[in-house]
């Protein structure tokens, strides 16, 4: 089967998870018209046991699935909403979770969804950013490049960091988290 190419923000959605990951620090993703520039993403690939695709295909992780450059929505705890923007040909089950964003536009609008002030704090967990972008199971396998989401691409290539995923408990150690290089709006600190 042929790989297509699937590009947005100047990234190509088909590639492996790892490698798309730090090509999103640093653009900007919207929804509705609120967002900011991406400052943290970690990936998964359905080889990988920290994945959701790792035990094939579900009602849950359907979206994973599908076509590159989709949005893949899931419940974490049972309280918080997150977003992942899906990866690879359709069928393999890759994506990169979206961390952390540093809130540009629409911060009235995000503050007033989480009930905080503080910009740091905003978006600054997948959860956090979930609820500050108004992310719903309605936004499951929803195309990036088309409305409500808007991706614009980074301005200028980013330092980017790179260690192992935080708040999982298998394959803690594959290097798969990726951060700007001096941001402020990180969930955690790079060690």
């Amino acid at each position: 089967m042929k790989k297509l190419s699937r590009n947005l923000a100047g990234i190509d959605f088909a590639a492996p998870s790892h490698e798309v990951a730090p090509l999103l620090i640093g653009v900007v993703v919207l929804v509705n018209g609120v967002g900011g520039r991406i400052v943290e993403t970690e990936a998964y690939d359905r080889d990988d046991p920290a994945s959701h695709t790792f035990n094939g295909p579900s009602p849950r992780n359907r979206s994973m699935f599908g076509p590159p450059g989709h949005a893949y929505v899931y419940l974490s705890h049972g309280i918080h909403w997150c977003l992942n923007f899906v990866c690879r040909e359709e069928g393999h089950g890759a994506g990169v979770l979206i961390r952390a964003i540093e809130p540009l536009t629409g911060i009235e609008t995000m503050q007033a969804r989480r009930g905080v002030e503080d910009l740091r704090s905003l978006c600054s967990g997948p959860g956090k950013l979930g609820q500050a972008l108004g992310i719903t199971p309605a936004l499951n396998g929803a195309d990036l490049g088309a409305s409500p989401f808007a991706l614009a691409p980074r301005s200028e290539p980013a330092p980017v960091l790179v260690g192992p995923r935080i708040g999982i408990s298998k394959a803690m150690e594959v290097p798969w988290r990726f951060g700007l290089a001096g941001s402020r709006f990180l969930s955690r600190p790079f060690r």
